[in-house]
C-alpha cells in the first residue's frame, strides 16, 4: 500500500451526495480574472489548473454579488446576470472532468465597495456606518431593499446551481449579512437590531430562501466570522448560536473567520502577510468545531503541507484551505501524491496576490507569473524536443536564478555564474526585515529546483566576458541586477548612504538618520525600520502624497506599527534637493516642495536615500558585438511565446539577452516573469 493512502490530506470526504477525492481546498478568493463580470476563458483555466493539479474543491467567486446596488469593487463575477449560467457551465464542466469539486462564494457586499462605481447605487449596510478600507458611506438599508435583496440571493444561487457546480457558500464577514448580526454595525431600533434573535433574523431569512431555491440536496456553506475579536463585537458565543440558528436554517458546512476585514489592520490580521505566524487560528478553530456538528473548514496562512496534515489528522478540521499556496503552486496536491513536497513551489506569504489587485488590475503571485496567465504560460516545464543547447547565465538573484531553472527544466545544458559567495541577489538583502525574511523561499525554491535540473552553479566567480565566452555558449542570459541610484541627488551623492548600506549592516549610525523614500515600496522602509528598532531617531521623508504607495494594504499595517512603536517621524511631500557637510561636521539635508516652492533644511547626522537601481550592464555590453541578436528582444514573439529568431550580426556566436534589473528597477515579479517567458521558447 502507497504511502499516499495513509496521508490524511489524501483521504476523501462527502458531504451529502458530494465525495471529495482529497481535503485540500482551493477557498473562496477573487483574483479579479472575470470579464464582464462573467468567469470567461482566464478564470475558468485558472481553477481548472488546480483541479488538474489535484485540488478536492476549488471555489470560484471571491466574493460573486447577487445585486446590482452592490458593485464590482475588485473584480467581481456578477451572478446576478442570467448569462453567467453558461459560463459558470463551462467552468463546472472542465473542473468536473479533471475530477475536483467546485462551488462559488455568493454575497451582496453591502458598504465593502464604492458608492462611485458600477451603476452609482447607494450601496447598503444594516447601520449607515462608514468602511474605513472602501471609504463608503452606506445607506440604512430599508424594508423594500431587503426583500430585493433576499429574491436576489435565491435566484443567484439558483444560477449556481443551474451552472452545475456543486455548491454554493455565503459570505458572512465584513459584507452586508454579518453586518446585521455583528453589534458593531448594527445599531437598528427596529425588529432587525438589538437582540441576538433580532441581528439574526435577516440572515437567517436569506438562508431559508437560498435553500427553498436550491431545494434540499444542493450543498449550501457559510464563510463566517466567529469571533470579531473585539470588544463590541460579534462575539463567539453569538456568533455560535447564529450558527446553529443558520444549519436548522438549511447551512451544510462552515468556513470559519476570525476578526474583521473593514479595514488594512483587520484585514491583515485576517489574512496574515510574510513574517506572521503560521496557521494562526487553526487550534482555535479546533475548539470551534468540538462544538458544531457540520464539516467545519479553515484557511489562513496554512502554507506547508506539514502544518495542514497536521490540522487534518488531529481533527482541528474537516477540510483545510491551502489557497495561497495553490497560486503559488496550484500542482501541490499531485506533488504530495507523487511523493515530492519538496519540490513545491512555496508560499512565502508576500500577499503580492492580494496587493497586486488594487495595485494593477489582478491578482499576480510574487514568484509565480504563471498564475492567472495559464492561456500563455505553463506551470510545469517539460523537456523541449531536439538538441539542447549551451547556456550561460550570469547572476543568480531571482531573475537568474529563474532563467536557469527554466533552461535547465527545458533540457539545455546550463552554467550559472554568480560574484558573490550566496545566491539571491537582492532578496538576501530583505532577510534582516521581520516581515520580508520569508521571501527567501523564493531563493531557496529555485537553487534546489536548478540543482534537480543539472545546472552547474558557480559561486564566488565574477563573470568576465572571456569566462562566458570559455563556455562556447549558445545563450547568454545577463542577470546581474543594478546598484543602488545616487545619480538623481544634484549635490552631495558622495555623502549620503543607501539602503543596502542599512540591510547588510555596513551603516550602523550614530545620531540622526534622514531616510529619503523616492521609490514607494518595500526597501525605503525596510532600511527606516531597521533603523528605528536599533533606537536610532529616523525621520521619514518622501515626495509622495502617501507614504510608500507601493507597499500595498495587506503589509503596510506591521510597518505602520512598527513606525508609530519606535516614533519615526514622516514628513511628506517633499524632495531631497542636495546634501551639504556642515560647519559642525553634521549634514545639511535641503527639502524641497513643488507644491509651494519651498526648501527647509534638515541638521543630521547621515543621510540615507532610496531612489531604485541602476542597471548593472557592462558585461551585457561588452558581449553585445558578438552576439548574434545585439541583444535585441523581439517583443512581438516574446508575448506570443515564439522562438527568438533576431539576427543583426550573421557571424554572431550566441545569442545574448538581459533580464530583471539589469534591464530597469523592477519588482521581484517583473525579474522572474522576464525570466520564464523569454527561456520558456528558446
Amino acid at each position: 500500500m502507497s504511502l499516499a493512502s495513509h496521508d490524511p490530506l489524501l483521504q476523501p470526504f462527502t458531504m451529502k451526495h458530494l465525495t471529495l477525492r482529497n481535503r485540500v481546498v482551493s477557498t473562496s478568493h477573487e483574483p479579479a480574472y472575470g470579464e464582464d463580470g462573467m468567469p470567461k476563458d482566464r478564470y475558468r483555466l485558472y481553477h481548472l489548473e488546480k483541479a488538474r493539479g489535484g485540488v478536492g474543491l476549488t471555489m470560484i467567486g471571491g466574493s460573486a454579488i447577487v445585486s446590482p446596488d452592490s458593485p464590482p469593487s475588485f473584480g467581481n463575477l456578477v451572478l446576478y446576470k442570467d448569462e453567467v449560467v453558461s459560463w459558470l457551465r463551462r467552468l463546472s464542466d472542465d473542473v468536473h472532468a479533471a475530477g475536483a469539486a467546485v462551488m462559488c462564494q455568493v454575497t451582496h457586499l453591502g458598504r465593502r465597495t464604492s458608492n462611485y462605481t458600477g451603476d452609482w447605487l447607494p450601496v447598503l449596510s444594516a447601520s449607515p456606518l462608514r468602511e474605513p478600507a472602501h471609504r463608503a458611506f452606506p445607506k440604512e438599508a430599508e424594508s423594500w431593499d431587503l426583500d430585493r435583496i433576499v429574491r436576489h440571493y435565491a435566484e443567484a444561487a439558483a444560477r449556481c446551481q443551474a451552472g452545475g457546480l456543486d455548491g454554493i457558500e455565503l459570505q458572512s464577514y465584513g459584507h452586508f449579512l454579518d453586518s446585521f448580526l455583528s453589534p458593531w454595525t448594527n445599531h437598528r431600533d427596529d425588529e432587525l437590531g438589538g437582540d441576538l434573535e433580532g441581528r439574526m433574523a435577516f440572515p437567517r431569512r436569506v438562508i431559508r430562501a437560498v435553500r427553498e431555491a436550491v431545494g434540499p440536496d444542493f450543498i449550501v456553506g457559510i464563510r463566517m466570522m466567529l469571533d470579531e475579536d473585539r470588544a463590541g463585537g460579534l462575539a463567539q458565543d453569538e456568533a455560535i448560536s447564529a450558527l446553529k440558528a443558520y444549519v436548522a436554517d438549511g447551512i451544510d458546512f462552515v468556513s470559519t473567520i476570525k476578526g474583521s476585514i473593514e479595514s488594512d489592520h483587520t484585514l491583515s490580521k485576517v489574512i496574515p502577510s510574510m513574517g506572521q505566524p503560521s496557521a494562526p487560528f487553526l487550534e482555535w478553530t479546533g475548539r470551534i468545531k468540538q462544538e458544531l456538528d457540520i464539516p467545519v473548514m479553515h484557511a489562513s496562512r496554512i502554507a506547508d503541507v506539514a502544518t495542514a496534515r497536521y490540522a487534518v489528522r488531529e481533527g482541528l478540521v474537516d477540510l483545510v484551505g491551502m489557497t495561497r499556496a495553490q497560486i503559488a503552486d496550484p500542482h501541490l496536491v499531485n506533488k504530495i501524491a507523487a511523493g515530492e513536497e519538496d519540490r513545491i513551489r512555496p508560499c512565502v506569504g508576500a500577499n503580492y496576490c492580494l496587493d497586486a489587485i488594487y495595485q494593477s488590475g489582478d491578482a499576480k503571485c510574487i514568484h509565480n507569473p504563471a498564475a492567472g496567465r495559464e492561456q500563455t504560460l505553463v506551470h510545469e516545464i517539460g523537456r523541449r524536443s531536439g538538441a539542447p543547447r549551451r547556456a550561460v547565465v550570469v547572476g543568480a538573484g531571482p531573475a537568474g536564478l529563474e532563467a536557469a531553472r527554466v533552461l535547465g527544466a527545458r533540457g539545455h545544458h546550463v552554467v550559472l555564474f554568480e560574484a558573490n559567495d550566496e545566491v539571491g541577489g537582492q532578496i538576501r538583502l530583505t532577510s534582516p526585515s521581520p516581515h520580508r525574511r520569508d521571501l527567501i523561499g523564493i531563493v531557496d525554491w529555485r537553487l534546489a529546483e536548478a540543482k534537480h535540473h543539472g545546472v552547474e552553479i558557480r559561486l564566488g566567480r565574477f563573470a568576465e566576458a572571456a569566462d562566458v565566452l570559455a563556455e562556447n555558449p549558445d545563450v547568454v542570459i545577463v542577470a546581474t541586477g543594478g546598484m543602488p541610484n545616487r545619480e538623481f541627488l544634484g549635490e552631495g551623492a558622495e555623502l549620503v548612504h543607501d539602503v543596502w548600506d542599512v540591510m547588510d549592516g555596513s551603516l550602523r549610525p550614530r545620531g540622526d538618520v534622514l531616510v529619503f523614500d523616492d521609490h514607494g515600496g518595500y526597501p525605503g522602509m525596510d532600511a527606516a525600520e531597521a533603523l528605528a528598532m536599533r533606537g536610532t531617531p529616523v525621520e521619514f521623508v518622501t515626495p509622495e502624497r502617501v507614504i510608500a504607495p507601493d507597499v500595498g494594504a495587506m503589509n503596510s499595517p506591521a510597518y505602520l506599527r512598527s513606525f508609530a512603536e519606535h516614533g519615526v517621524k514622516v514628513t511628506l511631500p517633499y524632495y531631497l534637493r542636495r546634501v551639504r557637510r556642515s560647519a559642525d561636521g553634521r549634514l545639511e539635508a535641503v527639502l524641497w516642495s513643488e507644491y509651494a516652492d519651498l526648501e527647509v533644511t534638515r541638521l543630521v547626522d547621515h543621510v540615507v536615500v532610496e531612489h531604485g537601481t541602476l542597471p548593472v550592464a557592462d558585461l551585457y555590453h561588452e558581449l553585445r558585438p558578438g552576439s548574434r541578436n545585439g541583444g535585441e528582444v523581439d517583443q512581438e514573439a516574446l508575448l506570443a511565446g515564439r522562438p527568438q529568431e533576431v539576427t543583426r550580426n550573421a557571424d554572431g556566436r550566441y545569442q545574448l539577452f538581459r533580464i530583471g534589473d539589469a534591464v530597469t528597477s523592477r519588482n521581484i515579479h517583473a525579474a522572474i516573469y522576464d525570466a520564464l517567458r523569454l527561456c520558456l521558447a528558446l
